[in-house]
């Protein structure tokens, strides 16, 4: 690819050039200025709060998380740079504010579609139900990530092909991903309403984290809450939460919170009756089971979470 572009991977893997380096001191900022007005200021007395061991698992999964994202870039740049160079029909350049914005526009719309694919495929469940394993919300529950994004990749890569550069796509998913921490809170209510209307807030991401029937598969927004209304996807916050999973989690081992799920549907796929059977345990929304009596399927049972 020439030594330019070696310069181009070392410079995309260097944390320096990552928006969420510069974040993190505002992210343990905000953990305490969370812990000091749960503690001090008046709020609702119905909120989830803070639990040591959960907040610290949260945290230890979000360093993992970091190892894992960049072993990711460096396969996903060489496919980027490839369809980038010697594919895309043009190349964006990015000097100017609305290039800036189309790739922060571009990631979000295939962040959507992506968050979309990891609640209603399995296989894809799998790896993401470790954001959602705690009962709690708060800040230190935005850092419990998961690390395994290898689905990741495929979502972005009409990106490279329309002439984003690998660059301003990594720098435009740190934006998303730092924009999401603060969505983590149930200490801000409902915004004004058309910042309700357009952007992902608290409300909307607290639903999104509800395992409650009526919130199951709703709003994956990153920035943009209007995908969710375009697409169908979008509940509004109609009561309170109940966060985590439909089922208990209850351990703080996270070996188990990252690939316990993996156990499961190796399991499941390896006592299929059928090849067919296998694929759907894998692509098929997490719940899914094989008929019993004969007939087909049903292929929209309630997700996991």
């Amino acid at each position: 690819m020439g030594a330019m572009n070696w310069a181009a991977l070392n410079e995309v893997l260097s944390p320096w050039a990552n928006p969420v380096t510069y974040a993190i001191p505002f992210f343990l900022l905000s953990i305490g200025v969370e812990l000091a007005a749960l503690k001090w200021l008046d709020h609702d007395d119905n909120v989830s709060g803070y639990m040591r061991k959960d907040a610290m698992a949260s945290i230890w999964m979000g360093l993992g998380s970091l190892v894992s994202t960049i072993i990711l870039k460096a396969a996903a740049f060489v496919v980027y740079i490839l369809l980038y160079l010697y594919v895309a029909p043009w190349h964006l350049q990015m000097n100017t504010w609305w290039a800036w914005a189309l790739a922060i526009v571009g990631v979000d719309f295939f962040y959507y579609w992506q968050h979309r694919f990891v609640h209603r495929a399995r296989v894809g469940w799998a790896a993401h139900q470790a954001h959602h394993s705690s009962e709690y919300m708060n800040f230190a529950t935005a850092l419990r990530q998961k690390w395994n994004p290898w689905f990741d990749l495929f979502f972005w890569l009409p990106l490279p092909l329309l002439g984003v550069s690998p660059g301003a796509i990594y720098a435009a998913f740190g934006v998303n991903l730092i924009f999401q921490f603060f969505v983590h809170t149930e200490l801000v209510g409902k915004l004004w309403a058309p910042v309700e209307f357009v952007f992902n807030t608290p409300s909307h991401h607290r639903v999104h984290h509800g395992s409650d029937q009526i919130y199951l598969d709703r709003n994956y927004a990153g920035i943009l809450i209007v995908w969710d209304r375009l697409f169908g996807t979008f509940q509004v916050e109609l009561e309170r939460p109940k966060y985590g999973l439909t089922y208990k989690v209850e351990t703080y081992n996270l070996i188990k919170l990252q690939y316990g799920h993996y156990a499961d549907l190796w399991r499941d796929v390896r006592h299929a009756a059928s090849w067919g059977d296998r694929v759907r345990y894998l692509f098929m929304p997490p719940g899914w089971e094989p008929a019993r009596d004969g007939s087909s399927p049903d292929p929209e049972p309630a997700a996991a979470a």
